[in-house]
């Protein structure tokens, strides 16, 4: 029987166990540069003991970002700040993977540099607000992706690709979840579309296919995740026939032989044993727990095989060791999401130097 503390191969790289960092906003890329900060680098290398880091979503373009202060990787002066958290992490023996993360119409102009309307997959705006240096502002309606569009945009997410190898990297996760663009081809709310990349399972998976493909032809399959949340509502998606959809998607992945899927489960709980059987390679549970964050029980997913490796959220943000104190049955310290977002808390880094984990 595998444990969440057993070592396991993911792709190309053998990971020391089981127990993976999720991917968290963290907004602490300021300035218009959106370059990773110092601080970022010390907040990843104090969780370096996970078995993989999932980085916060990280734009593949300047029209990808959505909220303030969020990091990119499409500059060269972005790159070299990610240098610095990956040699970070990496020196005490962590592998890090950076989750592209390209928004859609989860955006407004005054949170970005360039100032344009968000795009998306069709001229839908999600219902809600977003946060902006003038405070809460309705969603815009975005722009809808043309063909030169939806080109470019596969282009963006190679080309990020690219530079996240370059700036040490070990892997990419592509955001295909909560809401993003991605989840927004994906959806039957959000996708209105006419042309190939709508309409029915096969039309509305065409970019996320696209999208592996090229990233996985750039820097390999085996450094190439993807997150996936069906049924998940979150940022106003509808997916009426996710279970349709999902199976549609997992079936034309398959053959590239990604490293791994990550799956944050949502209501549809049984769903998750189906992806399951249906996924041929490793696959990332983010268990479904409403109304509170994943805790030590979640370890039983991989001892009953229902999942390769566990990811947890608000548990790692508050103990940067996790996997020790999972491993020692605790003491946990309490999530505070008061420092989770937001300019000037540092509570996501308030912990002293942590020793090497090994």
């Amino acid at each position: 029987m595998d444990t969440a503390f057993d070592a396991v191969t993911v792709g190309r790289h053998t990971l020391r166990n089981r127990v993976v960092m999720a991917p968290m906003t963290r907004s602490r890329a300021h300035g218009p540069g959106a370059v990773p900060t110092e601080l970022m680098a010390t907040y990843y290398a104090q969780r370096a003991s996970a078995g993989l880091i999932v980085t916060e979503g990280v734009q593949p373009s300047a029209v990808g970002q959505g909220y303030l202060n969020t990091p990119g990787l499409h500059t060269a002066e972005q790159v070299a700040g990610w240098r610095r958290v990956t040699d970070a992490v990496h020196e005490r023996g962590g592998v890090i993977f950076a989750q592209l993360m390209h928004v859609g119409r989860i955006a407004h102009p005054d949170n970005t540099a360039h100032g344009s309307a968000p795009v998306g997959a069709s001229a839908v705006p999600a219902a809600g607000t977003i946060v902006t240096p003038t405070g809460p502002q309705e969603f815009p309606t975005p722009q809808p992706l043309d063909a030169e569009g939806v080109r470019a945009t596969v282009a963006d997410f190679v080309a990020a690709a690219r530079n996240a190898v370059d700036a040490g990297f070990d892997g990419v996760e592509l955001h295909g979840a909560n809401g993003y663009l991605l989840h927004q081809f994906l959806s039957t709310n959000a996708n209105r579309r006419d042309d190939e990349y709508g309409g029915d399972p096969t039309g509305r998976i065409r970019l996320v296919v696209e999208v592996a493909t090229a990233v996985a032809e750039a820097i390999g399959a085996d450094r190439v995740g993807l997150r996936i949340s069906p049924a998940n509502p979150y940022n106003d998606i509808a997916e009426d026939d996710h279970r349709e959809t999902y199976l549609a998607l997992v079936d034309a992945l398959n053959p590239l032989g990604l490293a791994y899927l990550h799956v944050a489960e949502g209501a549809d709980t049984e769903f998750t044993p189906v992806l399951r059987e249906r996924w041929a390679g490793a696959l990332m549970l983010n268990p479904y727990t409403p109304g509170a964050w994943t805790g030590p029980e979640a370890l039983k997913l991989v001892e009953r095989g229902d999942a390769d490796l566990v990811s947890y959220g608000a548990l790692f943000l508050a103990n940067p060791d996790l996997p020790r104190r999972l491993a020692g049955g605790g003491p946990f310290n309490t999530p505070d999401y008061t420092t989770a977002y937001g300019g000037g808390h540092e509570g996501y880094t308030d912990y002293p130097a942590l020793p090497d984990q090994g």
